[in-house]
């Protein structure tokens, strides 16, 4: 392909020919080639910048930067760009042929319910018989076939390769997850969204945000990028929910189950084995379980309407399906009840514990396993800690991806958050294993046990090495349940 029509719609300052043939993109100098584009970002560890002689002897034939190099090779040409983020953004969705303007592609954003709504999205629209692209923190998918995923929203090279398969297998309709990260790092430049979903922002992420007000920001960078051709469906039972719509060019819908919305839903009834909801005036059955599913059903049922399902249909279909992997997961044996949960945050916490509160007999205990994962926002440890012990009966805390950091560490930054009277309900058991096995064993017949943290997650990282781990199987192991 060649530089002119890769760097087309791009405000750029070129010194050399426009005119080079270009056989590969990358932005990691370490797989350059000969005839590459190379790519130097500024990111939060490395400058791109340093490495543009190395991706040059290597064979580079195009650089795009945001400061042109003291010494230009000969014959190299050089695209100097306010932002190299944003702009191999927009030359990805060049090279890949504009795929996200073939589909309807929806993203979701938010703190909690962003893999839950996009996996049963994917769901529903295969089930009206549609070929479907998924994105997620979970797993990618080309209707059913997986394909692997490292970030909540992979890098603008990868996702616009993953948009052209979608494109060329013939997917009319994709869902996708936007994380804060992926806005603020232009991760989505230049992909089109024919509409987006606004779930819920609350505590997370404060080690790279800094503060609530940029992690807001972020968020609502996604809508103020949509078109006037894109629908915008935002939850208005949060605060922050008009917020998110302040300056969009999208026409704006609204759900929610406390204030006046376009979409709204009733809950006639909550227990274990599901809820009874009246959704716009008609009454469903459902299989998922607790007020934020009902959220998130909520917001399924008001993007499939705007996606131009019918409604009756839909309503159908989300009766019949079924949690996300790690969302509220049932594991039952030995009259003891078992629920994996991929609630890391204060929040999404708080909803799992409240949820089990509504449904529970007085006779039932709580006995929940929680730990925080290192190299994250320390300042939310405290808070999960307090939050699990006023919620529970009994509390084991106990590690979660500890990453780098040392564990006793992190469990004495989650203790910080007890008073004396707290910490006597608490028992402190670094090693995961133990620690689910320690709840299973103080359970009786009739009690449940919450693991929560990590959800679908099938490794325990220590030290920057992943071990396979599965809160699931764990469960079952302590449970007795045979597979």
């Amino acid at each position: 392909m060649i530089l002119k029509d890769i760097i087309k719609g791009i405000d750029a300052d070129v010194r050399g020919a426009m005119d080079v043939e270009v056989k590969d993109i990358q932005f990691d100098s370490r797989r350059v080639s000969e005839g590459t584009l190379f790519v130097a970002q500024r990111g939060t560890k490395v400058d791109g910048h340093s490495y543009i002689g190395g991706a040059v002897k290597q064979g580079a034939v195009a650089v795009v930067c945001e400061e042109l190099p003291a010494d230009m090779a000969c014959g190299v040409t050089y695209v100097r760009v306010a932002d190299s983020s944003k702009a191999l953004g927009l030359i990805a969705d060049n090279w890949y042929g504009h795929p996200s303007k073939q589909l309807t592609l929806v993203g979701i954003t938010g703190t909690n319910g962003k893999t839950t709504t996009v996996t049963l999205l994917h769901r529903m629209f295969r089930q009206l018989g549609y070929h479907v692209g998924l994105v997620s923190t979970i797993v990618n998918k080309i209707d059913e076939e997986e394909i692997a995923t490292g970030h909540t929203t992979p890098d603008a090279l990868e996702l616009n390769a993953l948009l052209r398969r979608m494109v060329d297998a013939g997917c009319k309709y994709a869902f996708m997850e936007v994380s804060s990260h992926a806005v603020v790092q232009h991760r989505i430049a230049g992909v089109r969204f024919a509409g987006a979903i606004f779930s819920n922002i609350t505590h997370d992420h404060l080690d790279f945000h800094k503060t609530m007000a940029n992690y807001i920001a972020a968020k609502k960078g996604f809508f103020d990028g949509l078109d006037k051709d894109a629908w915008a469906l935002v939850n208005v039972d949060d605060k922050n929910g008009r917020v998110m719509v302040q300056n969009t060019k999208a026409e704006v819908h609204t759900y929610g189950l406390q204030h006046d919305a376009d979409f709204r839903c009733k809950i006639m009834e909550n227990t274990f084995e599901g809820m009874h909801l009246r959704v716009d005036g008609k009454e469903m059955w459902c299989r998922l379980v607790g007020r934020f599913n009902a959220y998130n059903l909520l917001a399924i049922y008001g993007a499939a309407v705007l996606c131009g399902a019918e409604k009756d249909e839909v309503l159908r279909i989300l009766s019949m399906l079924e949690a996300a992997p790690g969302r509220f997961q049932y594991v039952s044996g030995r009259g003891i009840t078992g629920i994996v949960d991929y609630a890391h945050t204060p929040d999404a916490l708080q909803n799992v514990i409240s949820t089990i509160d509504e449904i529970r007999r007085q006779t039932q205990q709580l006995i929940t396993v929680v730990g925080c994962g290192g190299d994250r926002d320390r300042t939310k440890r405290p808070e999960m800690a307090k939050i699990a012990v006023e919620g529970s009966d009994k509390v084991v805390l106990t590690s979660d991806n500890p990453r780098t950091e040392k564990p006793e560490a992190i469990l004495d930054e989650m203790e910080a958050g007890l008073t004396p009277q707290q910490l006597c309900r608490t028992v402190r058991i670094t090693d995961r294993h133990q620690a689910i096995r320690t709840a299973c064993m103080m359970a009786k017949e009739g009690d449940i046990v919450l693991v929560a943290g990590k959800g679908h997650e099938t490794y325990q990282e220590v030290n920057g090495v992943r071990h396979h781990f599965d809160d699931v199987e764990e469960l079952e192991r302590e449970l007795g349940v045979k597979n």
